[in-house]
């Protein structure tokens, strides 16, 4: 039984090392990032029993993932495409501080992903789960994955499956008028919503107090719950008519990329085992927290971890 199931790619991220750039180094760390699979580690990581669904070239890239994947305690469950031209996409991070700052490459066109069809995938893992999870990157790389991300939507609440979503829009796959209309087609399939305040104001037009802007999603699109992320002014939720806010926990930043992962990761992974929306919005903040001190997209770290974070400041506020 799962009870996290998460769909989306998965990306092989190479680097140079820090200080050098992509146009002179002659050596690449390899990882992988991918919105979905970060979230799945974090949730395996803090003790969900977590399955990642997906599509994967059959070589030794794919397996690589796979490989990662189940050493965090994730289940991957996995559509093999053995085709002439099967791919994983890449992306390329080079890292630089004020004034330069950091540059990302995609190269993940035409990734095996972005065939993958809800026939082929082995969908029954949605039976068991008590959640899905999937994002806004997902349905921007083909116009099949959006159909599939909707099936699979609908799928997962059909199974009695809390379905969960996060906007995580990204400028370099479809413009905010293309994402809105994307994200607004999948609503009617969601419970809980996730969103970064810009990215409501920059797809969806909505700005202004922040708990007004999630009551009106909650109210317009009927969701269970909604939280909205707001950088260094932490997060809210609302819920049920009441209001939540967390601050963020301080942390030196050595890698931001994945740290959005991570909260949705520490909130799911709470919510799942029991806990309050409170106790959820705390989980989330340390997650990140700890994520940015982490290099890579994957939020390694550990229960004990989260809590120590939690027990040295002070939790979110009730209004």
């Amino acid at each position: 039984m799962s009870a996290i199931v998460t769909f989306g790619e998965t990306m092989l991220r190479l680097s140079p090392p820090r200080g050098e750039r992509l146009e002179r180094t002659r050596a690449l760390d390899a990882q992988q990032g991918g919105a979905e699979s970060n979230v799945a580690v974090a949730t395996a990581r803090l003790g969900a029993e977590t399955t990642w669904l997906s599509k994967l070239p059959d070589s030794p890239l794919g397996r690589r993932i796979t490989a990662e994947l189940r050493s965090h305690g994730v289940d991957p469950a996995v559509a093999w495409d053995d085709s002439a031209d099967a791919r994983l996409g890449t992306y390329y991070l080079e890292h630089g501080g004020d004034p330069r700052g950091t540059d990302v490459i995609y190269d993940r066109a035409d990734a095996s992903v972005t065939t993958a069809t809800p026939d082929e995938l082995p969908t029954e893992v949605l039976r068991d789960a008590d959640v899905f999870y999937t994002s806004g990157i997902t349905p921007a790389l083909s116009p099949t994955l959006s159909d599939t991300t909707a099936a699979l939507l609908r799928g997962a609440r059909e199974a009695g499956a809390r379905t969960a979503f996060d906007l995580n829009y990204r400028s370099k796959l479809w413009s905010p008028d293309e994402a809105g209309e994307g994200y607004e087609a999948l609503f009617p399939h969601v419970d809980v919503l996730f969103a970064a305040e810009r990215d409501v104001e920059t797809c969806l037009g909505r700005e202004g107090d922040p708990i007004e802007v999630a009551n009106g999603l909650l109210r317009d699109y009927d969701f269970e719950t909604v939280v909205l992320t707001r950088g260094e002014n932490g997060s809210v939720a609302v819920a049920d008519g009441e209001a939540y806010e967390q601050p963020v926990y301080d942390a030196d930043t050595f890698d931001a990329i994945g740290t959005g992962d991570a909260f949705v990761g520490g909130y799911l992974a709470r919510r799942t085992d029991g806990g309050s929306i409170p106790d959820a919005l705390a989980y989330a903040a340390a997650t990140a927290s700890l994520k940015r001190t982490i290099d890579g997209d994957l939020a390694v770290v550990t229960p004990a971890e989260v809590e120590a974070v939690i027990d040295r400041d002070a939790g979110g506020i009730s209004r």
